[in-house]
């Protein structure tokens, strides 16, 4: 049953305009518009749109705009940035979510064809656009998830009980971001991260700027098909499964079990719903979005990759939440020992 407040018609309203908002901050991010501000220790619009090379107008409603929602601080005819601002929309900043955000940014107009998704049930985009087709659109993919990782991972990585392990395979690893904090917070444990050639590219980048090389290794492949390394303490599968079909997450699941040395742990780090697939609210709506960009994509319950997980031979499955923002849950299973 579901114990939402019932909608009012001012929320939907609310509702039909909310694009308005994130169309703001993407624009605000697009045009270096926090980073400006910060330079300058706050800044009339005239300034911010010389320190820019922006219109005056342009740049002055702009503003007005984030400072209704709060990103800007106006004091007559200055902005500072809000500190909520100063720590997540400055590039550098101790907790920079631009990136991130670029994602949603660049998925922003295949929400604009969700009708087109309803009537034929086939993404809107390619999804190899972001997955090496396009080389520009992947680097962008591959650092927002970066930028994503390392503000989630901050609080993953002491969750997970890694202790005695030394290999650790990172299934779909992304920009080995979550191997890197992982190989950090654990001095004996090295790491190999298997994902597509085009992503690993940038992720031996990421992970050299790191000064990890020594202990993520990268392995170019699909972890579809790719054999996997056996013998392994550990393995991660951290925000990939929601675009797998049932059966192909049972068949990962089930290679991830062979790849483990008796006694070792599968950890599985993802967005999930309750059984109804409603709840919460953020996940439901991020199905949409795999949907849109990917052929199966979709967010399974927290029952769903129990049973999975169960069914794949392995015992202890457990989930815990991870703390917010994000609705994630962590999922933790081991391999028989004999």
């Amino acid at each position: 049953m579901n114990s939402q407040t019932p909608l009012t018609p001012n929320a939907i309203v609310q509702m039909a305009s909310a694009y308005y908002e994130s169309a703001t901050l993407f624009a605000a991010i697009e045009s270096g518009v926090f980073g400006l501000v910060q330079e300058a220790g706050g800044a009339t619009a005239g300034e911010i749109a010389a320190r820019g090379h922006l219109s005056v107008r342009g740049t002055r409603l702009l503003l007005d705009a984030c400072a209704a929602l709060g990103l800007l601080i106006k004091d007559g005819e200055r902005y500072v940035n809000s500190p909520a601002a100063a720590s997540t929309l400055v590039p550098g900043a101790p907790h920079d979510l631009t990136r991130a955000i670029r994602y949603n940014r660049d998925v922003y107009p295949a929400w604009g064809r969700l009708p087109e998704f309803v009537r034929t049930g086939r993404p809107v985009e390619p999804p190899a656009l972001h997955l090496g087709e396009d080389a520009e659109r992947t680097r962008r993919f591959v650092l927002a998830m970066h930028g994503r990782a390392l503000g989630i991972g901050r609080a993953v990585v002491p969750m997970l009980d890694l202790a005695g392990c030394r290999h650790l395979l990172d299934l779909a690893g992304g920009p080995g971001t979550y191997a890197v904090l992982m190989a950090q917070a654990n001095p004996g444990l090295s790491c190999t991260v298997l994902d597509l050639p085009p992503v690993v590219e940038v992720a031996k980048e990421l992970i050299a700027h790191a000064g990890m090389s020594d202990r993520v290794r990268t392995l170019p492949g699909d972890y579809h098909t790719t054999p996997f390394p056996g013998n392994m303490d550990a393995v991660t599968i951290f925000g990939a499964l929601h675009q797998e079909s049932p059966d192909a997450i049972r068949a990962i699941l089930a290679r991830a079990y062979a790849a483990l040395r008796p006694g070792g742990r599968v950890f599985i780090l993802d967005l999930m719903t309750d059984a109804t697939h409603t709840q919460p609210v953020f996940s439901a709506l991020f199905a949409v979005n795999m949907a849109l960009t990917t052929d199966h994509g979709w967010v399974f319950s927290d029952e769903e990759i129990l049973g999975w997980l169960t069914e794949a031979g392995f015992r202890n499955c457990a989930i815990l939440p991870v703390p917010p923002p994000m609705p994630h849950g962590l999922a933790s299973a081991q391999k028989t020992k004999t």
